[in-house]
């Protein structure tokens, strides 16, 4: 800390890359969710279509007894690219919400100083 290193900037957050960011895990876990979506449809459609040869027979070894955890955990995988999304809508309005409420302060604290000073509280123009 304090080293002189760097910008001398706590945070650049710019409103617009979060918000164009956001969308991008909406359609990833649309995407994701699609896929899926096939997997379970083709596999359980055909039943075990990976044959009976030997590559066949390794497949179906060391996916049927993990094929409903991996749609379990590609499920979360989804749950959390749409969780952030919803989390990046929410941390750009709440930035612009900050910064909105920080303005509000300044200017709130100018007016009265510039009233101060042009005579609207210490005697100037009083009767």
């Amino acid at each position: 800390m304090g080293d002189g290193h760097g910008s001398g900037k706590v945070l650049n957050i710019k409103t617009a890359d979060i918000k164009s960011a956001a969308p991008v895990f909406q359609k990833q876990s649309v995407q994701l969710s699609n896929a899926l979506k096939l997997l379970i449809k083709t596999l359980d459609g055909y039943g075990e279509p990976w044959g009976d040869d030997k590559p066949g027979k390794k497949f179906g070894k060391d996916y049927s007894p993990n094929q409903k955890k991996l749609e379990q955990v590609t499920g979360i995988a989804i749950l959390g690219l749409v969780s952030i999304h919803e989390a990046l809508d929410d941390l750009a309005d709440g930035h612009v919400d900050n910064d909105e409420a920080i303005a509000g302060i300044f200017t709130k604290g100018t007016k009265e100083t510039k009233e101060k000073h042009q005579g609207g509280g210490h005697g100037e123009g009083a009767e």
